[in-house]
């Protein structure tokens, strides 16, 4: 039952991607770059989070559709960003060539930076378009810190001045709830504000959330150290290779997969004052928990 309404939501999702990257503008090469990261086979888990969240509130998927669109593709230019070689210099993404690898370093860069500036377009159309055009630009205010420099990129920062460097649980929960953990939160967050969500049930979610991109990303550093390439897609190992410390070089292996099963019993139980309207959401906790790529 999960898998199939998971399975339905991804497929909607992507149809919505598909109809806003329709682009036949020039020069072509950008667009093509674009495309090519966006459907690289991304598990869309953050635009699932933003329409989940929505439904959850008791709002329509039909208004969520463009938020969690534009989600996907600002999590899309970070990690063409990412995997450029003054970051982390990846070969492969879910499995595929890298962005740069495939395009060059110049293209890569430009279509990350493409794909950021299109999402806040998405935004800002749905907004200017949209009877809730309030609703839509708070959403956007989440998503857009999230995403900036007391977000997402403070922790990539973070990240490269931390290589080589030995790192406390602190700093290194710091690093991924701004590099991991603020778009989780925001897609989460932004899918029940335009769900009509009031100011008890967004402080709820927030906690959920960060409970969440908490176990989200200690499962990311267990399953570098023993996941199967074949699944992830990528190299086992990276994170070490790259002098990074992460939550199983500082807590240890056993400590970090208890810590994954603690931060998710605490997201679920979050969840539970939401009886049976819940329970998608559960799943997915658990699945993101239990995930093998």
């Amino acid at each position: 039952m999960f898998d199939d309404i998971l399975r339905e939501k991804i497929e909607y999702i992507n149809k919505g991607l598909n109809e806003f990257l329709s682009l036949t503008d020039r020069p072509e090469v950008l667009f093509e770059a674009m495309k090519y990261s966006v459907f690289a086979g991304g598990k869309r888990l953050r635009p699932v989070l933003c329409i989940s969240a929505c439904e959850l509130v008791g709002g329509n998927k039909e208004d969520a559709l463009p938020v969690a669109c534009a989600i996907e593709f600002i999590h899309t230019y970070s990690l063409i960003h990412d995997d450029l070689p003054a970051m982390d210099n990846d070969d492969l993404r879910r499995g595929k060539p890298t962005n740069h690898k495939v395009y060059g370093e110049a293209i890569a860069i430009l279509a990350g930076d493409a794909l950021l500036n299109y999402g806040f377009e998405v935004l800002i159309q749905q907004a200017l378009n949209s009877n809730k055009s309030q609703n839509i630009l708070k959403a956007a205010d989440e998503i857009a810190r999230a995403a900036g420099c007391r977000g997402m990129i403070a922790g990539q920062v973070v990240d490269l001045l931390s290589e080589n460097k030995e790192i406390g649980e602190y700093d290194l929960k710091f690093m991924h709830d701004h590099k991991t953990g603020a778009l989780i939160k925001a897609s989460i967050l932004a899918g029940a504000i335009i769900g009509g969500a009031d100011a008890a049930t967004l402080k709820k979610l927030s906690s959920y959330a960060e409970y969440l991109g908490f176990a989200f990303q200690v499962k990311d550093d267990i399953l570098d150290v023993q996941g199967d390439e074949a699944k992830l897609g990528k190299d086992i190992g990276s994170d070490i290779a790259n002098g990074k410390s992460t939550f199983v070089s500082v807590l240890g292996l056993q400590r970090s997969v208890e810590l994954v099963n603690e931060l998710t019993e605490k997201a679920i139980s979050i969840l539970n004052d939401f009886g049976n309207k819940g329970e998608f959401l559960k799943s997915l906790t658990k699945y993101m928990a239990e995930r093998d790529s």
